[in-house]
């Protein structure tokens, strides 16, 4: 049996390989394997290449083999704390290595597994692959994110992040310190054509745009406040890495090799605040910096 899931551009994409590896979250060789397979289809293009072209608009259904969605939904066991439930939403606490969902690679151990064990009504929900997920950490990053419990409150929360209606803020710590102590950085930003698992600033890029406030400086190391006004892979990280002050432990863009020993990239996502979708309630969480956030910076304090 296979599991057909409906996948829409948001913009134009010059590969469709590129567009749909970073929708599902599977390799280039996967999706261009799928597309073989004839398991990729769109109603305006009968005769689809990794290379087709994608437009704003478009809808592409994948069918992903049943064995594949037995690993994804698995129940497991997973640690991450809740901050807030309702029968419509969840706020939790991601721990950094938590991966957010299953994907080639990460069958199992996710937050998205662990969420149908503790909560098996949301298996239900239509995103088989993604149940209730409407935005994503990396799995280095720890800290708040909301996640919806039905297709109302997801459908509401996913266009809330599209209008840029839901407030985000991270704490990060960079090497060296900006030379603007406040500011916004606005660089486009795209898939890096020379490394798959990077992004990058360029001209042709999606547009971007942080804001940050350095809230101190020791050693060499600042500990940085940012917003985001929009919500593009890797954005804070790529876009501190072009100011010349990588994050704390991201070696793949910048940072010194002995930071690899760290174990993680220092960047947490502090501060949500958002209408809840389904009362208009304005609702704002915090969540403290974690324990080994705190051990590292312990060198770094007066």
């Amino acid at each position: 049996m296979e599991n057909k899931i409906e996948i829409s551009a948001e913009k134009n994409f010059e590969r469709l390989d590129i567009f749909l590896a970073e929708k599902l979250n599977f390799s280039r060789n996967r999706i261009k394997n799928l597309i073989q397979d004839k398991k990729i289809f769109c109603e305006k293009n009968k005769n689809l290449k990794s290379s087709s072209k994608v437009q704003e608009g478009d809808k592409f259904f994948a069918e992903i083999p049943e064995s594949e969605n037995m690993k994804i939904l698995e129940p497991e066991p997973v640690d991450f704390d809740v901050v807030y439930e309702d029968p419509h939403i969840l706020v939790i606490n991601k721990p950094s290595g938590l991966v957010v969902h299953p994907a080639h690679g990460n069958w199992s151990g996710t937050l998205v597994n662990g969420l149908v064990y503790r909560y098996p009504d949301m298996k239900k929900l239509e995103a088989r692959l993604r149940p209730g997920i409407v935005h994503r950490l990396d799995a280095s990053t720890s800290g708040l994110m909301v996640v919806a419990r039905t297709e109302k409150a997801s459908s509401e929360l996913q266009r809330m992040f599209k209008d840029r209606e839901i407030d985000k803020k991270y704490i990060a710590l960079v090497h060296g310190q900006p030379k603007r102590l406040e500011g916004t950085i606005s660089g486009a930003i795209e898939r890096d054509p020379k490394n798959f698992l990077k992004m990058s600033v360029a001209e042709n890029g999606r547009p971007s745009l942080t804001g940050y406030r350095v809230l101190w400086t020791r050693k060499n190391i600042s500990m940085v406040m940012c917003k985001l006004f929009t919500g593009r892979t890797h954005q804070i990280r790529v876009h501190f890495s072009a100011l010349g002050c990588p994050l704390a432990g991201d070696c793949i863009y910048g940072a010194p090799e002995k930071d690899s020993e760290l174990g993680r990239v220092y960047l947490h996502s502090w501060r949500l605040s958002f209408k809840h979708p389904e009362t208009g309630e304005e609702m704002t969480f915090r969540q403290n910096i974690p324990e080994d956030f705190l051990a590292f910076i312990k060198d770094f304090q007066e």
